[in-house]
């Protein structure tokens, strides 16, 4: 199995961001290359958030999480997958507002934003049809509940 360095940049605090080991191992079970590499994970406030958004997607106010995959110049080659930006008060808002274990849902933001530096992407149908079942799979993995199920529909199975 390829070992995957983490690099963990926290700007931001806040009760209930999940510890160091939580984001390595949340990030190595997403990590399905074959080639070692490192993954920056950044912890960000709403502002940081929201100027990148607008700055690289040209939308508006902050995300839960951005991906920057790593493009290295013709000629170079580095073991770097890219970086994930992950703004905290969205990612702790949208636990609250979605009935999610708070925890779970930084486990999904990470393994997310991992497969998108991969490659993986969710504009056309199909295409997010086997990103999210990625995604459920390799959160199955580690424990978490599927995302994508609605509380409602947990409770009538």
């Amino acid at each position: 199995m390829s070992e995957l360095t983490v690099d963990l940049q926290r700007v931001f605090e806040t009760p209930g961001i999940p510890d160091d080991n939580a984001f390595g191992r949340w990030a190595q079970r997403a990590w399905l290359g074959e080639d070692s590499s490192e993954v920056t994970i950044r912890i960000v406030d709403a502002d940081e958030s929201a100027a990148l958004n607008g700055e690289y997607r040209g939308k508006n106010g902050p995300t839960n999480v951005l991906s920057f995959p790593f493009e290295a110049p013709a000629g170079i080659t580095v073991p770097l997958a890219g970086d994930l930006i992950i703004c905290a008060p969205v990612v702790e808002k949208e636990a609250k507002d979605q009935h999610k274990e708070l925890e779970a849902h930084w486990a999904h933001m990470v393994v997310h934003g991992m497969l998108h530096l991969q490659g993986y992407d969710h504009i056309e149908d199909n295409d997010a049809e086997v990103m999210e079942a990625l995604e459920v799979q390799l959160l199955k993995q580690l424990g978490y509940g599927n995302p994508y199920e609605s509380e409602e529909a947990e409770q009538d199975s």
